[in-house]
Parts: C-alpha cells; sequence; structure tokens
C-alpha cells in the first residue's frame, strides 16, 4: 500500500475554524473552567463563587471568582492597617482572608447587617444568623488553597 499525500486544498482553508485566542495561547482551558463556572439549573441563574488563596515567597493573594474575579485582598495592602513584618505567615493569611471578607460584604451591602466586633477587647466573638437575611448569603463556597508555592507553568498548553 502507497502512502498518499495529504493536500490541503482551498475548500479545506475555507472552512477552517481557529480556536479560541486564549486556548492558543495555552491561558486558558475551556473544559476546566466550564466545569467550574456552570451551576446547576435548580439554581436559577445564581453564580458559583470560588476562594482562591496563592502563595507566593513575598505575597499572599485571596480572591473571590465566579465567572470573573468578584473581590480579591492581598497581604501586602495590610500595611496600611500596621502589619509590616511577615506578609507570608499564617497569621498574615487570616488577616487577608478578613480582608477579603470585609470587601466582598461591602460590594453585596450587607456590611451594615453584618458589622462585626467593632471595639476590641479580646472575647470571642461569634456572628448570629440573622433570619431575615439568610436568603442573601445563601451560597455555597469552594476553597482552593495549595499549600505549595505559585510556580508558573502551563499544564494544558
Amino acid at each position: 500500500m502507497s502512502p498518499e499525500i495529504l493536500v490541503k486544498s482551498k475548500a479545506y482553508f475555507k472552512r477552517y475554524q481557529v480556536k479560541f485566542r486564549r486556548r492558543r495561547e495555552g491561558k486558558t482551558d475551556y473544559f476546566a473552567r466550564k466545569r467550574l463556572v456552570i451551576q446547576d439549573k435548580n439554581k436559577y441563574n445564581t453564580p458559583k463563587y470560588r476562594m482562591i488563596v496563592r502563595f507566593s515567597n513575598r505575597d499572599i493573594c485571596c480572591q473571590v471568582i465566579a465567572d470573573q474575579i468578584v473581590a480579591a485582598a492581598y497581604s501586602h495592602e495590610l500595611l496600611k492597617y500596621g502589619i509590616t513584618v511577615g506578609l507570608t505567615n499564617y497569621a498574615a493569611a487570616y488577616c487577608t482572608g478578613l480582608l477579603l471578607a470585609r470587601r466582598l460584604l461591602n460590594k453585596f451591602g450587607l456590611d451594615q447587617v453584618y458589622e462585626g466586633q467593632v471595639e476590641v477587647t479580646g472575647d470571642e466573638f461569634n456572628v448570629e444568623s440573622i433570619d431575615a437575611q439568610n436568603d442573601s448569603l445563601a451560597t455555597t463556597w469552594r476553597a482552593k488553597s495549595s499549600t505549595q508555592r505559585c510556580i508558573a507553568n502551563t499544564s494544558w498548553a
């Protein structure tokens, strides 16, 4: 059997459709993105949020993402609040998460409902559930975190 030469003719190139730009660049895996973003049909167009925490050598990045970034906080912003050292340790990660939570409540207009602890006393503080506001916070969070440091790689390119 002789090997035949594959000739790409004009008809081939007329029907050729290029991939999405971010797929060609190797930046977006649309198969995985679809599974992260699509919500169940019985939840009626409610966005699916996830919280992502990334540790680098010099910074901690916390983000809440639906299809796009909803809110973000970084540990280098803690300098404004008086924390000057140890911006990558466990305590800084906790404070960055609190900063992200306050920004998220502010964005959704719930910062007046859930004020938090106004006066520092050192006592344990728990937020009591408010029956009128339970519907507005009825979201399921998926947290993605890693104990490894961030490295630049393109795993699906």
